[in-house]
Formats: structure tokens, sequence, C-alpha cells
């Protein structure tokens, strides 16, 4: 079996032109794997640490010079030799390696660049694609899907240039569709947006997930735009394309209150609550994620009996993919889903292990990218392993997203075909 033979890393930019790592890895036998790693910008405070040189001198202290010799000085030593296929004992050791709860000894980054590396490098040796090789890590009892696309079309919060509170404004195409058909629908409803908000003598300039980015009055208006879009060309809302909202709530919860433009005054948890239900009753929200602060368990234990019944109440920062986030949210019965991120945990095995989890606990899955992203398809490929329900990769447009969905349509051509 193949062994680790070299580990290089490098500084290389993001799509929000801020430094992240790049780590390649070379086997015994030749199979080469590279990996570079996504950034947040809204980033929950139980997400392991995204390790930063804070050297004001170069990139405002956001290089990763740190991290790039965390992975060469401490990282290959220590796992140089080890079987490259048996992904789960790497990552163990990159675990140990580290010795803290949240990645903050290497860097989550360092760690998660050489775990991503090793796992493609591995798929390459034994001429797997990556979503197979990483199936063999999880329980395989479903049968291999591509997870139903959600669009981030309408960025708004610290997405878009600040001018309306939710973060992100979703288009979901009907799950009954197959993937090629949704991704075909996700377009038609981008482009029939920028039309929409065109007519109504608005900008279309866009925000870090491709989303357009309006000055709009109030949330609501972003809702009815879309809506809008949707009708426009012929595709039912409720039947064919549904609406989902990414809030981030915790960007606009202050001092125990939520404060939105589309409210003189601040709210408190049971007042959103009833504005979410009203948005649902106009325009059928199927997925809401992030809807109230993170640590607000009261405010979530009641979204999620008022709503659950109608909308896929979601965990994303409540959660950030950690385990005991977790199983703490599955005891209280907030969440009928939640988001992965493997930059949140750290090393591909445990974003699996979380993945499971959520499964065996009846919840959906929605795999996300971040929004300073690289043009690395590796989640792609990861959510399909997964068994993900749903991806999250931006508007259907720019480089380092379409990467993701374009990957997707290689795996739906590549499942008809096992």
């Amino acid at each position: 079996m193949a062994k680790i033979k070299t580990i290089s890393a490098r500084e290389i930019l993001n799509s929000k032109g801020e430094p992240t790592i790049e780590t390649t890895v070379i086997l015994s036998d030749g199979a080469v794997g590279i990996s570079s790693v996504p950034s947040g910008t809204s980033i929950g405070k139980y997400e392991a640490l995204e390790l930063r040189d804070n050297d004001e001198k170069r990139f405002e202290g956001k290089g990763v010079l740190n991290a790039v010799n965390n992975v060469q000085k401490y990282i290959f030593p220590a796992i140089s030799g080890m079987e490259a296929s048996n992904l789960s004992v790497v990552d163990k050791k990159l675990i140990e390696l580290d010795g803290t709860s949240n990645k903050q000894k290497l860097g989550a980054n360092s760690i998660l660049s050489v775990s991503i590396a090793v796992a493609k490098a591995a798929a390459k040796s034994s001429v797997l694609p990556t979503f197979l090789y990483l199936r063999e890590f999880t329980k395989k009892e479903a049968e291999i899907k591509v997870p139903t696309p959600s669009f981030n079309i309408l960025n708004g919060g610290k997405h878009g240039d600040g001018n309306i509170d939710f973060q992100e404004f979703l288009a979901i195409p009907a799950s009954s569709k197959t993937y090629s058909e949704g991704l075909m629908h996700g377009i038609n409803v981008y482009s029939s947006l920028k039309k929409t908000i065109q007519q109504n003598n608005l900008s279309t300039l866009t925000g870090l997930e491709g989303g357009f980015s309006p000055k709009l009055a109030s949330n609501q208006d972003g809702l009815l735009l879309i809506k809008q879009a949707i009708e426009a060309i012929n595709l039912r809302l409720g039947f064919d394309m549904f609406i989902g909202l990414d809030p981030a709530a915790n960007e606009f919860y202050l001092e125990g209150n939520y404060r939105i433009k589309d409210k003189a005054t601040a709210l408190s948890s049971k007042e959103l609550i009833e504005f979410y239900t009203m948005l649902n009753s106009q325009y059928h929200l199927l997925y809401l994620e992030d809807g109230l602060a993170e640590d607000d368990w009261g405010g979530w234990q009641e979204l999620y009996t008022t709503m659950s019944k109608d909308t896929l109440i979601v965990g994303d920062d409540l959660i950030a993919s950690n385990p005991f986030r977790l199983q703490e949210a599955i005891q209280k019965n907030t969440i009928g889903g939640v988001v992965i991120k493997p930059n949140q945990i750290g090393t591909v095995i445990e974003a699996l292990a979380v993945c499971e989890m959520a499964k065996q606990a009846g919840l959906k899955v929605t795999v996300s990218h971040r929004s300073g992203e690289t043009t690395d398809d590796f989640i792609a490929d990861f959510a399909v392993a997964a068994g993900a329900d749903y991806v999250k990769f931006g508007a259907p447009v720019r480089g380092e997203r379409v990467a993701k969905y374009n990957r997707l349509l290689a795996i739906e051509k590549q499942i008809a075909s096992l």
C-alpha cells in the first residue's frame, strides 16, 4: 500500500483575496493530492481555530505562514511513512498531534489541508473517485445520490454590503428533480432575479458568494424579489422552487434582543419567531438556518416547536460541526437539520462522523462551502460520500462556486454508470 512520502505547503489566495493554505501530498506510488482550504466570514464561536499570523505588515495580519510552517515542520514528520489509505488513522494522528479541543495549537486550516490532501492522494492511489473512497469511512446503507443544491442568490449581512440583515436568501429546487435539472432551474432563477432587480431600478452588484446585493428597505423586500423572479419564468413557488433563509442571527443579536430593518424596535426571540412565521405564510419557507443566535437555546426550542411542521429548522453557528454541540441540540429538541463544514472541525473523518451522528438522529444534512472559497472541489465529493440532503455552494456563478457545481455534474454522471 502507498505510504505518505512528501508533504509541502504554501500560502495562496482565496476568493476574498485573503491568504489561505494549499498543501500537496505525494505518496510512495507517485499519487498526488492537492488541497486548499476555505475560510468563513461570519464565524461561530464554537468553530475550530483558523490559524492566522497576526502580522499587520502582511495582509492586514491575515497571512498563514505559521500554518504553512506547521504543516512542514510538525505535521509531515509525524505522519511521514504512514499508510495513506487508512485516513481514519492519519486523522487520529493529526488530532493527537494538535492535542487541543479546537485545533488551536496547529490550526484547523493546517490540519484540514493535510487531511484533505491525503484523502485525495489515497483515492488516486486506489483508482477510485474521491466520493467512493470516502464512503469507505461511512455507514453505506443509503444509496449514493447527489444532494439537492441550495443557491444563495441574494446576499445580505456580512456577505453583502450590509444593507439588509439576513445573510443568505436561498433558491432551492424541488428534491424530486435530478441534480442537473435543479442546477438548470437555479441558474434560470438567478438570471430572472437579475432582470427583476433591474426592473426595480436597483443595483445588480454582487456579494461574497455571487448573489446579488441590492440596497433594499427591508429583508422582506428580498423575499419578494425572489418570489417575483421565480414566477416570472413560470416556475411554481412551493412546488418547483422553494425559498430558504440563513439570517445568521448572531450578527444582529445584541444584549438579548434582535434588531432588523423590518421592525422599528428591537425584537425578543418570541417576536422574531412571529416574524418568521409571517414570512413563512407568504413565501413557503422550506429552510430556515440560524434563525436565532448560537446561545439562545430557549428561543431555538420555541422556533422548532412553532415552525418545524412546515419548515426545516437548521443549525449552523449553533452547532459549528461540533459533536458536543450537536448532541446538546438533539437533546434539547431544537433542530431538524444541521450544516456541516469540514473547516469548522478540522479533519475529514471528524466531519464525516458528525454527518453520521446527525443522520442517526434523523436530521437532514446540509454540506456547505464557506464565503472565502478556493477552486478546490473536494467539498462536492465529501457531500456525496456523506449522503448529504442539501449542498450550499453559493450562487451558480464565479469560478470557486461553479467548480463545485460542475464537480457534482461529473459525479451525477459517474453514479449513473455504477
